[in-house]
């Protein structure tokens, strides 16, 4: 299951993060799921829940996350979205965007 060992990235992504700032509590993590990263969000905010759940630093945590289309490019000059055949010449074109799974924002509270 990917989405655990992903899910389990994020949390402590959010803690270090969380600990190097000084932070009292995480209030809520942004993430830019590509379309093409074949990963469940809903499941990977499920399962990060369930991790966070016994962390006082991240209990209340809210994980909110962003669908990232995929963008390609063909070496013939074409950019857009098809990422099975390129519509000007026929061959398959190179995914640039829309693989990735990015940490975007850490919103914490450090008493200050």
């Amino acid at each position: 299951m990917h989405e655990y060992s992903i899910a389990y990235d994020i949390y402590a992504t959010a803690r270090r993060t969380a600990l190097d700032h000084n932070a009292t509590v995480v209030r809520r993590i942004t993430v830019s799921f590509g379309e093409m990263a074949m990963i469940n969000p809903e499941q990977v905010c499920f399962l990060f829940g369930a991790i966070a759940e016994d962390d006082p630093l991240l209990s209340g945590a809210e994980l909110v996350y962003e669908k990232v289309p995929p963008r390609t490019h063909c070496s013939c000059g074409y950019e857009g979205s098809e990422i099975y055949v390129c519509p000007e010449c026929g061959t398959l074109p190179t995914i640039v965007s829309g693989k990735e799974i990015v940490v975007k924002n850490i919103e914490i509270d450090n008493g200050e």
